[in-house]
């Protein structure tokens, strides 16, 4: 059987579904071409939901009519976390056998584990998980608790592999090879591309999985997931990072049909990721 699974960091699912604004505008054209694909499920991450029920409401009303057939699970940031910070969030579809859904906390320091930031689904013959991965932030203020982050999720990760095989996906902040950016020179050191976090992210693919989009493009450049919206002429100019990933346990690596990025016009930030694999 052929699964088609669809991840992307969409930088604000109130913004995306209800905004009124250009980008508003070019996000409801990407969750439109999402649609029509029709993935198995879709991992959204940074949702940024906060507690506020009736807003959630509206939210899920406007997927119910984007994506009829899908069941939703989400998760938000909850205290000590800021609210409205972060979050995960899954579309199911309903063909799938029901799966076993859990909120992982993995021992994380600080509040890292309070932000919503990871969702495991479990499926009789193997684990799909998305991850939101914090950020070193600015002047590297939280690169040693980034550090520690890794750790506890590459523990977490085998942990599931140790069961059954994995599908990990998500906005990793981590640009692992130079040929994973444009500009590796400048950009050295800087949040998502130092030392400390590439190492760390080759510790995750030496614990026993595959970046399919590396497996299955080799040593292709200029292929990119992110484009920062600082930079106006980040994405016409092809200045981006590739900072979001569909890991899969080595053993199904063979088993990888399709993956890759899908194209979302003119919107910079993340583009969505498809992943296809016959198991």
């Amino acid at each position: 059987m052929t699964y088609k699974f669809i991840s992307w960091n969409i930088d604000s699912l109130n913004a995306a579904l209800t905004g009124n604004s250009d980008r508003s505008a070019m996000s409801l054209v990407v969750i439109d071409k999402i649609s029509k694909i029709q993935p198995d499920l879709i991992a959204i991450q940074e949702t940024k939901l906060n507690d506020d029920e009736k807003k959630i409401a509206k939210i899920l009303t406007i997927l119910v009519e984007k994506f009829p057939g899908y069941t939703t699970v989400y998760r938000t940031s909850t205290p000590p976390a800021r609210k409205g910070y972060s979050g995960t969030m899954y579309l199911i579809k309903e063909t799938l056998p029901l799966p076993v859904v859990t909120y992982p906390e993995i021992g994380a320091p600080d509040v890292m584990d309070y932000e919503g930031r990871i969702i495991t689904l479990e499926f009789p013959e193997f684990f799909v998980t998305q991850v939101y991965t914090p950020n070193s932030g600015e002047g590297l203020k939280r690169l040693k608790l980034r550090q520690e982050w890794d750790d506890k999720y590459r523990q977490y990760l085998h942990s599931l592999d140790q069961q059954k095989p994995v599908f990990s996906s998500g906005d990793f902040n981590v640009a692992y090879q130079e040929i994973d950016l444009a500009n590796p020179n400048s950009n050295h050191m800087n949040p998502g591309f130092t030392d400390e976090e590439r190492e760390k992210f080759g510790l995750l693919l030496e614990a026993g999985f595959t970046d399919s989009f590396r497996y299955l493009n080799g040593k292709v450049e200029g292929r990119y997931s992110w484009f920062s919206q600082r930079s106006r002429f980040a994405k016409k100019n092809n200045t981006g990072w590739r900072i979001d990933y569909w890991l899969v346990s080595d053993r199904l690596a063979d088993k990888v049909v399709v993956s890759d990025m899908i194209d979302s016009g003119e919107r910079q930030d993340h583009v969505p990721l498809l992943l296809e694999i016959s198991i």
